[in-house]
């Protein structure tokens, strides 16, 4: 009864504002730096693989804190949460601002991360508490706004800002919004989530950051080592050990730190499924396309972030749209049409040329995110709608941690794809004659660089066709989707088969 009460009360829309305007700027701080990274590697004169840790460092804290805000999110209240997570996001960016040293900025990085990890599990499980369950797709729509727009919006600004200022800017703009947000919460953010008294398993920690960690690390240094590095693969097989350890340990516990048994709730599991899925083979856009542009053709940054653009005002747009006819028609059919048009999209990306029209390029990027506003959120807020009340917490920390690992090891996997084709492309180009009509003579580029550029448009054409099949087994899945039923209370639709006695017996 307490969790039909909780929900029959108005939904707190303030607390809600604040906590998305919290995580719109956490989360677009995650691929905000990616285009400034040159500009840095020039400042603070260090090699690419070190400069990277700006980006991978910060994912690796998020993988490792993200499997424990399931249990902050129980233990503290909502307001406790968010204060302390916003005055370290918010103390990370200012240091960042004026970091002398890349030690000082790296750990202001760090610092960052570890108050943005827990946002988006807050925001969710806020709306899951907060709205009935036919109310949640139009709310979780404005949740798309801050998962999806947030990162696509990332790579546009900073194309823009570095090409014009400092690199330093683009934390400069952020901390304004990241202190608003902390004196608003600090005087006008209440409490609302329920609090539970639950002791916290150390070891179970201490398991899941050498599990998570281990695999986001191993995958996303495979790109740059090679799978063949001692440090890739020691660190992926560690964290696999780590993995299996802590999901054996949590099912022996009366208060585990993730609850993996949500997985018994049949669409959350599928829903799952289709999220990895996707993760897989989606994240590789945001890392083909701009490559593609710069590398291949001679697009500068700016016209890179710029053509994604387009995708986020749509994405904008769609995801309130999606969120409405999720409420109404259920998150099959939507998952079936999303997919469909981005797989047709994907497979476009597969024939990418040097003449590609820039303006061809943006409109199927921009058709492909379309196609993601209809899968992404529906499909996630399905699963979420047949878990009980007492697990809302756990089902979003494992949403959240499978987004973070699957979009990692999709990344890699598929830029592995890529640099093997272009490596083996290069070996046939080099046994054959040159195919001259390739070659433009009046280009400031010499011949062995643009014969280069086609041996890596050819692994970029790979790696898309890869991610169009791998899409299309997300499109057999979502096949088998079955709405949750409305206009029952969440402790009646959550019921897996096997405790149906117990709540009898009750």
């Amino acid at each position: 009864m307490t969790e039909i009460k909780t929900q029959e009360q108005k939904p707190p829309y303030g607390i809600i504002a604040i906590l998305f305007i919290g995580a719109f700027v956490a989360i677009l701080n995650e691929t905000f730096l990616n285009v400034a990274l040159p500009s840095i590697m020039e400042e603070f004169q260090v090699k690419p693989a070190v400069v990277q840790w700006l980006a991978t460092g910060y994912m690796l804290v998020n993988g490792i804190l993200i499997p424990a805000s399931a249990f902050f999110i129980q233990r503290f209240t909502n307001r406790s949460i968010f204060i302390a997570a916003m005055s370290l996001f918010t103390i990370g960016t200012l240091l960042a601002s004026i970091s002398p040293t890349f030690g000082i900025l790296l750990t202001a990085r760090m610092i960052q991360a570890s108050g943005s990890a827990i946002m988006m599990p807050l925001l969710m499980n806020v709306m899951l508490v907060a709205f009935p369950i036919e109310k949640r797709g139009q709310v979780m729509g404005f949740f798309g706004l801050v998962m999806i727009v947030a990162p696509a919006l990332g790579p546009t600004l900073s194309g823009v800002i570095v090409e014009h200022f400092s690199w330093r800017m683009l934390f400069n703009i952020v901390l304004p919004f990241s202190i608003f947000s902390l004196v608003y919460a600090i005087f006008r953010l209440k409490n609302f989530t329920p609090q539970n008294k639950i002791k916290l398993d150390v070891l179970s920690i201490i398991l899941s950051s050498i599990g998570f960690g281990g695999l986001l690390y191993g995958f996303s240094s495979a790109g740059d080592l090679g799978w063949n590095d001692p440090l890739v693969y020691g660190t992926i097989i560690a964290g696999v050990i780590g993995l299996v350890w802590l999901i054996l340990r949590q099912f022996k516990l009366e208060e585990p730190l993730l609850e993996f048994r949500v997985f018994k709730y049949p669409m959350f599991a599928l829903s799952s499924a289709i999220s990895v899925t996707i993760s897989l083979a989606l994240f590789s856009g945001m890392i083909l396309v701009p490559i593609y542009l710069q590398t291949v053709r001679p697009f500068s940054p700016t016209e890179a972030g710029l053509l994604m653009l387009p995708g986020a005002i749509i994405m904008g747009i769609m995801s309130p749209i999606s969120g409405r006819l999720f409420d109404k028609h259920g998150a099959r059919g939507l998952a079936i049409i999303g997919l469909t048009i981005v797989i047709v999209a994907t497979f476009f990306f597969s024939k990418l040329s040097l003449t590609t029209p820039y303006l061809l390029v943006a409109l199927m990027f921009s058709i492909r995110t379309f196609g993601m506003s209809l899968v992404n959120m529906p499909v996630m807020t399905n699963g979420l709608n047949q878990l009980p009340m007492k697990d809302y917490p756990h089902g979003t920390a494992v949403n959240n941690t499978l987004s973070q690992v699957s979009g990692a090891i999709g990344s890699a996997l598929l830029v592995t794809v890529m640099n093997k084709r272009m490596e083996f492309r290069l070996e046939e180009m080099a046994n054959e004659p040159v195919d001259m009509s390739l070659i433009d003579p009046n280009s400031s580029v010499d011949v062995p660089t643009q014969i280069g550029n086609i041996a890596m448009l050819n692994g970029i054409n790979f790696s898309f066709l890869v991610s169009a099949i791998i899409l299309i087994v997300a499109l057999i899945l979502a096949f088998f989707i079955k709405r949750v039923p409305v206009g029952k209370p969440v402790s009646e639709t959550a019921v897996a088969p096997d405790e149906t006695s117990k709540i009898e017996e009750k």
